[in-house]
């Protein structure tokens, strides 16, 4: 399918030519710079903004904020959302701006922490490389009624990166939890109601156990199953 011209200024306004130019100059999965974007449409008043406008309208183009590898006067291109330039698609927006009251409450019941790998926002990453941003993504639910919606959770920008495609399986997880015995639930309860999870008694004698030499494996065993190994 060919595209209209980018260029037709009579045709089409600011943010469908912006889109067109995507399409067409960049292209998915590609980098741009606001130079490029400007010096493409000189003499159009606020081109940065009519190009953020595509974004409610399904496209996916990240900035620094989005993806730490860019610079920071790149963005990427990375998915097209509503074809804009089709008379109608302009109009249905595919996606919701989030008001600033849905971002506060996200983050509230989500203890202001990553849901994905439970890093708080200015807390510094393992590797020492950078400090976490968080902010609000979106995330498909298969429910246990069989419908899959669309929610919202934090993420830190990274995590936001790699998660993009990701979708919960809350059915099967449901039913998984059903599988529990009483111990095992009350367990799981117990990290639910602290929002976290500790290592346990259990998981750091595991993992002594597992590091053992042979000999003395068999003593802890003989231990936990109430014998008495005698010492030789």
């Amino acid at each position: 399918m060919t595209l209209p011209d980018w260029r037709d200024e009579s045709s089409f306004g600011s943010m469908i030519r912006a889109g067109l130019w995507l399409e067409t100059e960049v292209g998915e999965g590609n980098v741009f710079t606001k130079a490029q974007l400007r010096e493409a449409f000189a003499g159009v008043a606020q081109i940065d903004r009519r190009l953020r406008d595509l974004r409610s309208h399904g496209w996916q183009i990240d900035t620094r904020r989005e993806d730490p590898t860019l610079e920071q006067d790149e963005q990427r291109y990375v998915k097209r959302g509503a074809e804009v330039w089709i008379p109608g698609q302009a109009k249905a927006k595919a996606q919701s701006t989030l008001t600033a009251a849905q971002r506060t409450k996200t983050m509230q019941q989500d203890n202001y922490l990553c849901r994905s790998c439970g890093i708080g926002s200015g807390e510094t990453y393992e590797d020492g490389s950078s400090t976490a941003q968080l902010d609000i993504a979106r995330r498909k639910v298969r429910l246990p009624n069989g419908k899959t919606e669309t929610q919202l959770v934090t993420e830190c920008i990274k995590c936001r990166i790699g998660g993009r495609s990701r979708e919960e399986d809350l059915a099967g997880m449901v039913e998984q939890v059903k599988a529990l015995s009483a111990i095992e639930r009350q367990v799981l309860a117990g990290w639910i109601k602290a929002d976290r999870r500790d290592r346990g008694v259990l998981e750091r004698l595991w993992g002594h156990y597992r590091a053992l030499p042979g000999e003395a494996r068999a003593v802890l065993a003989a231990a936990v199953n109430g014998e008495t190994e005698q010492e030789g």
